[in-house]
């Protein structure tokens, strides 16, 4: 416990000095992720020896831990009392941490039926710009002072403050788990996969890529063995089914090891009953329609507009070993004056010297 108030105090100290001398500060936990969004510069502040869990009551639902733990220990923890972290966070590495698992604010193949990070955060224990630590939300679901504020950790890239302390609901395995696939084209997949959202199905995940269609069902026995009797298709090795969901969560399957030097894998958020985009390149479907990964030679702007026009946006998710130059077209899509105005001013009001990672997200926020 000595050691942890050390290392506490040790953030503070460098914190203040970095706002007084108006200085950036790079915040890193396992690093696993230091590729997605903007390039950053500054003196290194690694959350990695600030770890623990510090509470964890299976029948709660709820697991509080720093935020340098390690996402891996997090998990088999959560294994033993067969429960998870709903939202299927991908580490990107055996080092990814609890923090940056925030921070980051993604989510795997079960992002469309069980929510976001943002969606499962309770509480956040953070020290702003001055050095101060600030407590939001709480450790139960009827807490609900400060619950907003904790979300926008979510998702922020570390750049509103350093987060020391997470409070993240979780919740039970399913008992029953069962992957079917369809051979289909893309515009029936859209179609069948919007019309099995409009019924009482438990379907977790869906993918389609290369005309076949893969959908995970995973709840009580009785419901998944009526749901595959009602939809059909073919059921798929548990092994290979498991390496697959695996595979897309952690972006290890072929679909992303292969991008030409002067491509780059952009993620498309669109509603999920737009039609397959006629667009040069190649692409994979999740979350129901919702999310289209697409790998493309395409300049920054055509994609943006294409993903405009079919009522979405794009990020640029990583660019080609030859396409670096990319990142300057910007990595999110630009805000509306209005909500940058907003996010300008939570910015400055949680970091005043903005000295947390900055220009992660946009230049000089």
């Amino acid at each position: 416990m000595t050691d942890q108030i050390e290392v506490l105090e040790q953030f503070r100290t460098q914190v203040v000095h970095a706002t007084e001398r108006q200085q950036p500060l790079q915040i890193r936990g396992g690093g696993t992720k230091d590729w997605y969004g903007q390039s950053i510069e500054g003196e290194l502040l690694n959350t990695r020896g600030y770890q623990g869990v510090l509470a964890y009551d299976p029948a709660e639902l709820v697991i509080t831990a720093r935020c340098g733990t390690r996402l891996e220990d997090i998990e088999e923890l959560l294994a033993r009392h067969n429960q998870m972290l709903p939202f299927e966070p991908p580490h990107f590495g055996p080092d990814a941490t609890l923090g940056g698992c925030i921070a980051a604010g993604l989510a795997g193949p079960r992002r469309s039926a069980a929510g976001a990070a943002r969606d499962f955060m309770l509480g956040a224990v953070v020290m702003n710009g001055r050095g101060e630590v600030l407590h939001f939300g709480g450790q139960v679901m009827k807490n609900v002072a400060g619950y907003d504020v904790s979300r926008l950790m979510a998702g922020s890239l570390g750049t509103l403050g350093l987060m020391l302390e997470l409070s993240v609901k979780v919740l039970p395995r399913p008992f029953a788990e069962t992957t079917l696939q369809f051979d289909t084209n893309a515009t029936d997949a859209v179609r069948k996969l919007n019309e099995w959202a409009g019924r009482p199905l438990p379907i977790t995940a869906s993918a389609w890529r290369d005309g076949t269609l893969a959908l995970r069902l995973a709840g009580a026995e009785a419901a998944v063995k009526a749901a595959r009797a009602a939809l059909g298709g073919e059921a798929v090795d548990v092994i290979e089914a498991a390496h697959f969901w695996q595979g897309l969560r952690e972006q290890t399957d072929a679909f992303f090891t292969h991008i030409e030097p002067n491509a780059a894998l952009w993620r498309l958020s669109l509603p999920s009953i737009t039609e397959p985009l006629p667009l040069p390149g190649t692409q994979l479907m999740e979350w129901g329609g919702a999310q289209r990964w697409w790998i493309t030679e395409t300049d920054a702007p055509l994609v943006r507009m294409a993903a405009r026009q079919a009522g979405g946006h794009a990020t640029l998710f990583r660019p080609g070993p030859g396409n670096g130059n990319l990142r300057q077209a910007g990595v999110f899509t630009p805000l509306p004056a209005p909500l940058m105005k907003i996010h300008r001013g939570l910015k400055t009001a949680f970091d005043p010297a903005h000295i947390f990672n900055r220009g992660r997200l946009y230049p000089d926020f």
